[in-house]
């Protein structure tokens, strides 16, 4: 059996006080955005403290540079020597090549792939599956129905999460990226329900966040919600515990996932 991968997400924005400068932000359900520091010094952090990869989201509503992007990505794979998933913005295959060729390993797209779903199996076939994480932003409608979300989750679609799972595998994603937006920077943890259903429903792997509060979330993430990884950022941003104590309190709890690098 693999073992289950413990991975820091990094919300990047353009900062507010230097337009050419992108930093580190967490949010809460997608809206409230806090400015927290600088995105290489924090990604050298989670690599001496253990993590298994890092994946890194341009969540800019305004600003989707692909260029100012990639040289964030290529500062941070200069310092640091783990898997880079890198997303926010991207639409062609000249931005997958871009991001590749500073350094990102997979390329996660999410709005431009729901609008052109075409877009998943020609990425797929010139760089191969293993680059392409599909990012699902979801939350539940007026209704209490789960919906996919686009436009940095502003907007609702007619979509089912698990059915638009189950096309992009069809597409040819090799992996996707689930975003509770309902638990985002609640700290109430993860919504397991959804992810297991997904992660019955494909054959390929499934991350999901939004909500890690204790370590207890990230667990039943494993456990519970069947998931091969599981991604936080505020978790970790504001409590003074580092990913070597997490991931020995998952361990604990009976998940398989790697104690040293």
């Amino acid at each position: 059996m693999s073992k289950k991968r413990l991975i820091p997400k990094l919300q990047l924005k353009t900062s507010s006080f230097d337009k050419n400068r992108m930093v580190l932000v967490i949010t809460k359900q997608f809206d409230k955005v806090i400015e927290i520091g600088d995105a290489v010094s924090q990604a050298k952090i989670y690599q001496d403290q253990g993590a298994d990869e890092l994946i890194f989201i341009n969540i800019d509503r305004q600003d989707k540079d692909i260029e100012k992007l990639s040289r964030i990505i290529r500062k941070v794979s200069e310092e640091i020597f783990m898997p880079i998933t890198v997303g926010g913005g991207v639409t062609t295959e000249e931005d997958f090549r871009v991001l590749l060729s500073n350094g990102a390993d997979k390329i996660s797209v999410n709005t431009h792939a729901f609008r052109h779903p075409e877009f998943i199996t020609e990425t797929s076939e010139k760089y191969g599956a293993q680059c392409v994480v599909i990012s699902i932003d979801y939350k539940k409608n007026a209704a209490g129905s789960y919906v996919v979300c686009i436009d940095n989750g502003q907007a609702e679609t007619d979509m089912h999460p698990l059915d638009w799972a189950i096309e992009c595998e069809k597409r040819g994603a090799g992996e996707l990226l689930l975003s509770s937006i309902d638990r985002d920077g609640t700290n109430e943890g993860l919504d397991t329900d959804l992810t297991r259903q997904i992660a019955e429903a494909v054959s390929i792997p499934v991350i999901t966040s939004g909500g890690c509060g204790l370590a207890k979330h990230f667990s039943d993430g494993y456990q519970v919600g069947m998931a091969d990884a599981v991604a936080a950022g505020t978790f970790f941003a504001h409590r003074d515990q580092n990913f070597m104590q997490t991931r020995s309190q998952i361990r604990n709890a009976g998940v398989n996932i790697r104690l040293f690098t």
